[in-house]
Parts: structure tokens; sequence; C-alpha cells
């Protein structure tokens, strides 16, 4: 089909996995200038993290399984959007499960949202010659075999058949499909790699550190560490993120960049700043190192920082602050129970 011109002044934009942490930032932002189609089957969203938009004329929510093909034309939800004349400009692919505790939960679903999620995301981008940016993972490189910043080049060294190998393998298939469907179809196709990233919105009871310590500090519970501590690992806020994945779609780059945040913390570090910032009376327990624990790679900055100019810029006191006091608000009214 031949690129569609938009009939409206903005923009009909489509975020796969919209619901999610990441996915319902994005909303946020691209709804200011566009009209945003919200696609997610809340297997690891939630409603409310878009609860707010969902009175706003320019969004629209679509409940789907991406792993399923959907006729957009034929959406009842988005004859506002005059899809069929006005077609999709933008594409950004994030519907895949995300959380630590999913990937024995939800394996073939992290399979398929991969596989046949990125295929279906993919044909439409075909069908309405639309701008696709996949937001794929740090993830794909797998245990890092030496200590220094991993570079785009790096290939990765993955166990596919391992504990996490659902998502890690997912992730570097999606990535060869992209890559094939841009170079087949002509796409104007883009790969972000996504480092830890923290914020408001992240899910309670995730599994991840940072949630995990931060319910802890507020309740007033020690902090539970596994091993020394020692640890490093880089943060990178919510906001830097999606502030640089617009700039990288706006921009004719195809990527891989590395997203993240190339500041080192250790494990104590984060522990005892939070502590700190929630005023907590929390004390800091070891444990047993967690055998087989993946080993975190850290962040090369410097192609995405040269070609976009973008890098992060909201510190780590400044970002937990914002997380801290996003978390003891959503305990609050009652929102530690459901999927944020």
């Amino acid at each position: 089909m031949a690129k569609q011109r938009p009939i409206f002044e903005k923009n009909n934009v489509l975020i796969t996995g919209g619901a999610g942490f990441i996915g319902s930032h994005l909303c946020d932002e691209l709804i200011k200038k566009n009209r945003v189609i919200c696609v997610d089957n809340f297997i690891s969203g939630n409603v409310e993290n878009i609860n707010h938009l969902l009175k706003n004329p320019d969004f629209k929510f679509i409940k789907h399984d991406m792993a399923e093909p959907l006729d957009l034309d034929k959406t009842p939800d988005l004859e506002a959007f005059k899809v069929p004349w006005q077609g999709i400009q933008e594409i950004y692919n994030l519907a895949c499960p995300t959380s630590p505790k999913d990937y024995n939960k939800f394996p073939i679903e992290t399979c398929l949202s991969n596989s046949h999620g990125t295929k279906n995301a993919l044909d439409w981008a075909v069908k309405y010659d639309s701008k696709f940016l996949h937001l794929s993972s740090s993830a794909i490189y797998g245990d890092p075999v030496e200590d220094q910043p991993l570079v785009e080049e790096y290939w990765g060294y993955i166990d596919p058949i391992g504990p996490r190998g659902c998502y890690n393998e997912g992730k570097r298939y999606a990535e060869t499909l992209i890559v094939n469907y841009a170079q087949k179809f002509n796409l104007e196709a883009k790969i972000s790699r996504v480092f830890n990233t923290y914020g408001p919105r992240m899910k309670l009871t995730d599994g991840r550190m940072i949630p995990d310590f931060i319910r802890s500090a507020i309740a007033n519970e020690d902090l539970q560490i596994y091993g020394d501590g020692k640890r490093v690992s880089s943060y990178c806020y919510i906001d830097d993120l999606i502030e640089g994945t617009i700039k990288f779609m706006d921009t004719e780059i195809s990527g891989p960049l590395n997203f993240g945040s190339p500041k080192v913390y250790t494990i104590l570090d984060i522990a005892h700043k939070i502590i700190e910032i929630a005023g907590s009376s929390s004390k800091i327990n070891h444990k047993d190192p967690i055998p087989y624990l993946t080993k975190q790679g850290l962040p090369d900055i410097a192609k995405v920082r040269e070609q976009i100019g973008w890098f992060p810029i909201i510190s780590l006191e400044d970002g937990l602050q914002r997380t801290v006091d996003y978390m003891k608000g959503s305990r609050s009214v009652g929102l530690e129970s459901v999927k944020i």
C-alpha cells in the first residue's frame, strides 16, 4: 500500500503493550501531539496505568492479544480515527510480559508475543507504511562475559533453553524478524535496547529490586539483599527513556541503540538511598546469594549520544524520590494489590 497521508492534523500512533509500565508513560507523552491507539491484553499491564486517558477523544484503548491478528480497518472502536483513510503513521512495539516472576508463569505467552506479536505489528507497518520502533532489551546480550559496558556490536551469551530463554531468546528473535522485514519491505524500522529502567507504575509485586526495596522501606520492614550487596548495575529513570524513545523515532537512524544510564551503583547504594528517601526505620538483611543469578550488563551509550544526542539527565536521587512518592500514594489508595 502506498504511504497514507494524514487527513487529520494529528498523526495516528499505535502502541502495543501500551498499558504497561513503559508503554503507559509513552502514551502520556505521545497523546500531547497525536491520536494514540493503545493495544494491551493486561498480562503485565494494568488499566490503572491508562485510566486517566480513557476519556480523552484522542486516545483509544483496544484490549487484544498481539499474538492474534487484528484488522484495524474494521475495529469499531477506531472508527473516529478513520484508519482506512488516515492510516497509522507510527508504531511503537512493546507488547511482552516483562516481570521476572512471569517467565515461568507465562513462558508460551512470552515466546508468542515476541514472535507472532511482533510479526502482527510488522504486518500493520507494511500495510500502512508506518514508521516502526521496537523496544528490545539488554537481555539480548545475555550474561556479560567481561566487566565492560556492552556495545551494540556485541552478540551476547545466552542459554536459549534456560528459565529466562523465553524472554531473552524471544527478544533476539524479534530483532531478527524486524531486520528482515525492514529489508524485504523497505520499512523504516528501528530497534532500541533498553537497560534497567525504573519509576512510577512499576508493579509493586514485580520481583524487581527497586519496587521490592521501596515496598519494604515504606512498611518499615527489612530490605532483603542476597549476597554482600556489592554487585553493580545502572538505573535509568522512565522520563529519560521516554524522551529518548520519541527522539529516536523522529530520526532516520535504525539502530540498534542502547538506552540506559552509564552511572553505576551497588545494590547496597540503592538500598541505603531508598531507606533514606522513604524516611524508613528499615534495616538491611543479607541472605545467601541466589544460585545462578543472572549478572546484569552495563550499557555503553556512546553511539546513542553521538547519533541522536541523547543521554539521561535525571539523577538517581531525584528519580527514586519521585518513585517513592508515587508508591506511597499507591498504597494509600489501595493499589498495592493490583497490577501497576
